[in-house]
């Protein structure tokens, strides 16, 4: 256990579970900082075919904790950018670099910090209550972060209205937009997760990894750099089998 979160492996996962319950499970900069090394760590271990973040109790996540944040000291941007932001933004890179599939189980309360973790996860199962916001702009601070998160996850007019409204939306609207993979009722939320995990472990992991690297690779492509590119990952998996 860690400060702040706990860490167990079960058989091909890796399971991270945010625990500071009393505090929303708001995440700390130093609890960014170790959690990015957990996932970065597990994700290009050969051992390992997926990943899951919860959040203990009843929220998944409520942001950043401001206790102790560095925006109350004078600074210049590039003091403020290492102390700040680049805690999040390594969450952010090591969810997306992992070789493995990341996957979120959220309930509660999902904002900030916490709302793009579970944008940039590649399945989150969200329970039916639960809700998402980006909350930022009420203090005039521009999410720039929390919108990198999103950024080819949902609509672009899906994003500004979360931003500029820092309206909630409910599971429903998050499946909508692409925010979320699959909503179940709340007593099923963690069940569902372990059925997810349970399918990925029993691929090869060569396979898993192709698929996320595939399509991380080929979004942004033109077709026909994803028409070749689809060919040859295709290709080298088969005839690593012999």
């Amino acid at each position: 256990m860690s400060d702040g979160f706990n860490l167990t492996r079960d058989g091909a996962v890796l399971r991270l579970q945010i625990d500071r319950e009393d505090r929303g499970n708001m995440l700390t900069l130093a609890m960014l900082d170790e959690i990015s090394a957990a996932i970065a760590g597990a994700g290009t271990d050969p051992a390992v075919k997926a990943i899951l973040i919860s959040g203990k109790g009843a929220d998944f996540c409520r942001g950043r904790d401001p206790q102790g944040a560095p925006e109350s000291k004078p600074t210049t941007a590039v003091e403020m950018r290492d102390a700040l932001i680049q805690p999040i933004l390594g969450v952010y890179a090591a969810v997306r670099d992992a070789q493995v599939p990341v996957v979120a189980a959220v309930q509660g309360t999902v904002q900030g910090l916490g709302c793009g973790i579970a944008a940039v996860c590649d399945v989150t199962v969200a329970a039916e209550t639960a809700t998402f916001a980006l909350p930022e702009m009420g203090a005039n601070l521009p999410p720039t972060l929390a919108m990198l998160a999103h950024l080819d996850r949902i609509p672009s007019k899906a994003l500004m209205w979360m931003v500029m409204t820092r309206k909630q939306i409910d599971s429903a609207r998050a499946l909508a937009h692409g925010l979320v993979s699959e909503v179940v009722p709340n007593d099923a939320l963690f069940s569902t997760a372990d059925a997810v995990l349970e399918t990925i472990s029993a691929y090869e992991r060569e396979s898993v990894a192709a698929c996320k690297s595939y399509l991380q690779r080929a979004r942004q492509a033109d077709y026909r750099t994803a028409n070749d590119l689809a060919g040859n990952m295709l290709s080298v998996v088969l005839s690593s089998r012999g």
